[in-house]
C-alpha cells in the first residue's frame, strides 16, 4: 500500500527518532566525514565551496549533525534542521563536543520555516531520496540568496549491486526511500540557474562486497554507508586503488556515471 505524504513523513520521523536513540555523540568524529578518503563527497564540496567563513549556511536534514558542526568549525552561521527531535538533540550535542555553536530547528525539507533569501548555501546530504524533490528544491532556492548555492548529493537508482544491497538493508532505511534517477536531474534546471554534476564510487563499490562476503557484515546490523566512515584508515590504500580506477573509467566512458552510487549537485540561484 502506497503511504500518504503526511504518512511518509510520520514514518521517517519516527525511524529517526529510534535511529538516534543508538547514536553516540560521543563517538562520532565530525573531522572524518570530510577528510576521510571514504568521504568524496564532501571533500569534493569543500573544494568547490572554499572559504565558508561567516557564510549563513542551512542543513536540510541534517541527521546527527554532522555537516552542520563541520561547516561551523570553519567560522560559518549555521542552523541545522530535521524532522526528528532526537536527531536535533544528537546534532546540538555534537556542536558542544567540538566546541562550536550551531542553531536547531525542526522543520519539512517541503515546508523551510525561513524567510524568502535568508542562506547563502544550503546543503543537503542524503536528503533527496526521502523526500518529495519537486517541493524541496522549489523550497532550498527560495530560502537561498541571489548567487547563493544549493549542494546535494544523494545516491541514484541505478546500480543493480547497490540496489540488491538495498533490498538486503530493509531494517536500516525506511520503505519510501526512492534513490534519485538521472531523469531527475532536470529539475534542478527548472529552478537554479545553472547545475553542475559529479559522480562518486563506481569500482569502489567492491568494498561493499568486501564487507558482505569477505568480513561477512551483516546489512542489517551495520550501515555500510557509516562503516566506510570508521574504518576509513583500514580501507584506505583499497579505496584509492579502486578510485583510481573510477577517475580513468568515467572521464573515458562518462555514461558509466549513472552507475555511480552517489552524485553531487551544485546548483546556483
Amino acid at each position: 500500500m502506497k503511504l500518504s505524504k503526511k504518512d511518509i513523513y510520520q514514518n521517517e520521523e519516527e525511524f529517526h527518532n529510534l535511529w538516534a536513540k543508538t547514536i553516540d555523540a560521543n563517538k562520532i568524529n565530525v573531522d572524518d566525514f570530510f577528510k576521510a578518503c571514504t568521504a568524496p563527497e564532501n571533500r569534493v564540496i569543500l573544494q568547490k565551496l572554499g572559504n565558508i567563513s561567516n557564510k549563513n549556511i542551512l542543513e536540510v536534514g541534517c541527521g546527527s549533525g554532522e555537516a552542520s558542526v563541520y561547516f561551523a568549525k570553519l567560522g560559518a552561521k549555521v542552523i541545522a534542521t530535521d524532522l526528528s527531535d532526537e536527531m536535533l538533540l544528537i546534532a546540538k550535542k555534537l556542536a558542544e563536543n567540538n566546541g562550536v555553536s550551531i542553531k536547531t530547528k525542526k522543520c519539512s525539507a517541503s515546508k523551510i520555516d525561513f524567510s524568502t533569501e535568508t542562506f547563502d548555501i544550503v546543503y543537503a546530504a542524503n536528503l533527496l531520496h526521502h523526500v518529495d524533490i519537486k517541493k524541496t528544491l522549489k523550497e532550498c532556492h527560495r530560502v537561498l540568496k541571489k548567487g547563493g548555492v544549493f549542494i546535494s548529493w544523494d545516491p541514484l537508482g541505478h546500480n543493480p549491486i547497490i540496489n540488491i544491497y538495498r533490498r538486503m538493508a530493509s531494517m536500516v532505511r525506511t520503505s519510501d526511500e526512492h534513490p534519485l534517477k538521472v531523469s531527475e536531474l532536470a529539475l534542478f534546471k527548472k529552478h537554479f540557474s545553472s547545475t553542475q554534476y559529479e559522480a562518486t564510487w563506481l569500482f569502489t563499490q567492491l568494498i561493499f562486497l568486501k564487507f558482505f562476503f569477505i568480513d561477512r557484515i551483516d546489512p542489517n546490523v551495520e550501515r555500510y554507508w557509516k562503516k566506510i566512515i570508521q574504518d576509513h584508515k583500514k580501507l584506505e590504500k583499497l579505496y584509492y586503488r579502486l578510485e583510481k580506477i573510477d577517475k580513468i573509467v568515467l572521464s573515458t566512458i562518462p555514461s558509466l556515471k549513472r552507475y555511480c552510487w552517489n552524485i553531487i549537485i551544485f546548483a546556483a540561484k
